[in-house]
């Protein structure tokens, strides 16, 4: 069996010995994700420090540092930069670039990380009901995630969001909306992964020795789907950031004046040629996170489940054409050696007395 494959649980020792943590720390690009995502973090975290030294905020306008014979362009080299606004300004309203970033990630990161959590609540649950249920209640709830999956989240979420009454809260609003339609996927691996667990013996003994549903799925089968979860949890979050910042650059996320990483690009669009540092800032964040969580993600997968790992990685280095010397042969038969002429076929028992 695959064990990349949703139906095959996930393994948890590996012939090295070495444990998981081990395994994270000596993967060099996973080490690095995990660096890049714990600052990317820390800087949304502290959003308000960072504005209370810099002694800006992040809707306050600036019109003196404005060019008004341009636009609106700032005044001054790299978007109007100083000791008092460390990255410039934004070209048209005169707020301060940092500020606007720090709480700009506090925004794109919990919407992200909320759609995640919601998703990976959704999918867990629904994935053990569908693997330890009946056939009818399998069944359903197998449609309702090929639904989900084959269903056009973005377009749905342009539709929905763009009707919702301006008081609603808008990440809030986006955690909902990518929630609701982005855990089919985590629900499938999760059932493939309870369809094998529940096979298994001491699943077979916890139900022989009269524990039933849930009880099973609490006490056998949901430590089992750690490695799986996590894993999914890691990859998940950055289609998240991803999925925030275009419908925020679309117009139908987070609306001004909350700042916002994809906002922050739409308005940008404008502005790409008389302040380049608008566009790149906010882009090159964007990029670094999705980047972070992405390298995390498949590091994580390597050191939970090393085997599978090494399976894939081997599978991706081949041309997928098994090798000659690798193909089974007739028993009895030795391969043949390179260079040597042809080789007879194997006399079976009896072939003399037949000539």
């Amino acid at each position: 069996m695959d064990p990349t494959s949703p139906t095959s649980p996930i393994s948890t020792t590996t012939p090295t010995g070495r444990t998981r943590w081990q395994r994270l720390r000596a993967d060099r690009s996973a080490t690095a994700g995990l660096v890049l995502a714990l600052l990317l973090v820390l800087i949304a975290v502290a959003a308000p420090l960072i504005c209370a030294i810099e002694g800006q905020n992040p809707t306050e306008y600036h019109n003196a540092l404005l060019d008004s014979a341009t636009g609106g362009v700032p005044i001054g080299g790299m978007g109007g930069a100083s000791g008092r606004h460390w990255l410039g300004v934004e070209p048209g309203t005169g707020r301060d670039l940092l500020a606007r970033l720090v709480y700009g990630a506090q925004i794109s990161l919990g919407v992200a990380i909320g759609a995640t959590a919601v998703q990976v609540g959704l999918g867990v649950l629904l994935g053990l009901a569908a693997g330890l249920g009946n056939r009818v209640v399998d069944t359903v709830l197998g449609r309702a995630m090929d639904l989900v999956l084959a269903f056009p989240g973005l377009v749905f979420a342009i539709s929905l969001l763009a009707v919702v009454p301006a008081g609603f809260p808008r990440p809030v609003l986006l955690v909902l909306v990518l929630g609701v339609l982005g855990w089919g996927g985590i629900a499938r691996v999760v059932r493939g992964q309870v369809l094998t667990l529940r096979e298994l013996d001491h699943v077979a003994a916890a139900r022989l020795g009269g524990a039933r549903g849930w009880r099973i799925a609490r006490r056998e089968i949901l430590p089992a789907l750690g490695a799986p979860v996590i894993t999914y949890a890691a990859l998940l979050l950055p289609s998240n950031v991803t999925a925030e910042a275009g419908l925020s650059f679309l117009g139908v996320g987070v609306r001004p004046p909350t700042a916002s990483w994809g906002q922050m690009l739409s308005s940008a669009t404008t502005w790409y040629v008389a302040d380049p540092a608008f566009v790149l800032l906010p882009a090159a964040l964007l990029f670094a996170t999705v980047l972070a969580f992405t390298l995390l993600g498949e590091g994580l997968r390597r050191a939970l489940d090393p085997r599978s790992a090494h399976r894939v990685g081997a599978r991706s280095r081949s041309t997928g054409r098994t090798r000659p010397t690798d193909r089974p042969r007739p028993f009895g038969r030795p391969p043949r050696a390179l260079g040597a002429g042809p080789q007879l076929p194997d006399r079976q028992p009896g072939d003399g007395a037949r000539a």
